[in-house]
């Protein structure tokens, strides 16, 4: 694979940065490091080349449904933008068609162009619902997004059991509380195992 003036830059900076951190950037374990390195961030970020259009790809279909549609414990994870450290969960999205469904792969897919990215979570929500919204027209969308941070887990506070929690809430589930407690119930129903 022909390696990208970027890339190439990614590299020097990590090699860099190991080099400010005291270590030998030729020391054996090292050599691959930066290249290793500038590869997982161009992986962990790829959402930047991605579109929902694109990822949707003609998957919306004319249906009569109209009762609420939910897709639980997609798994994402992302990278704080304020440490470019991860965080990691479980996003969990409703929508009430409005004479359109979409295929329910296209949501934790969806999901993934705006994990990404380098995020903050409260964004990240709001992305998501707001990308579906805008996709389907659907009578309203919801979405919780549960998360880990490793900023909060390894450094600072340094609490390894948080969890993070936000909402967006588009249409009837932010103007119809039966609607918006119908969601959030579901949401701690599990199928029996």
């Amino acid at each position: 694979m022909k390696e990208s003036g970027t890339t190439k830059r990614m590299q020097s900076l990590v090699h860099d940065l190991l080099d400010e951190l005291g270590e030998d950037p030729q020391r054996e374990g090292l050599r691959q490091t930066p290249s290793r390195v500038a590869k997982m961030y161009s992986f962990l970020t790829k959402g930047y080349g991605e579109n929902i259009r694109s990822v949707v790809n003609g998957a919306v279909f004319k249906e009569k449904y109209n009762e609420m549609v939910i897709v639980k414990d997609i798994d994402f994870f992302s990278l704080c933008e304020h440490h470019l450290v991860p965080f990691f969960g479980k996003c969990h999205i409703a929508y009430i068609p409005n004479g359109k469904i979409i295929g329910l792969s296209k949501l934790p897919r969806i999901v993934e162009v705006f994990a990404r990215r380098l995020q903050v979570q409260e964004r990240l929500t709001e992305q998501i619902a707001e990308a579906i919204y805008t996709t389907l027209d659907p009578q309203g969308v919801g979405v919780v997004v549960e998360a880990r941070h490793l900023c909060m887990m390894m450094r600072g506070v340094e609490k390894q059991n948080s969890v993070a929690t936000t909402s967006a809430m588009f249409g009837t589930f932010r103007n119809d509380e039966k609607t918006r407690t119908e969601f959030l119930t579901l949401l701690r129903t599990r199928l029996e195992q």
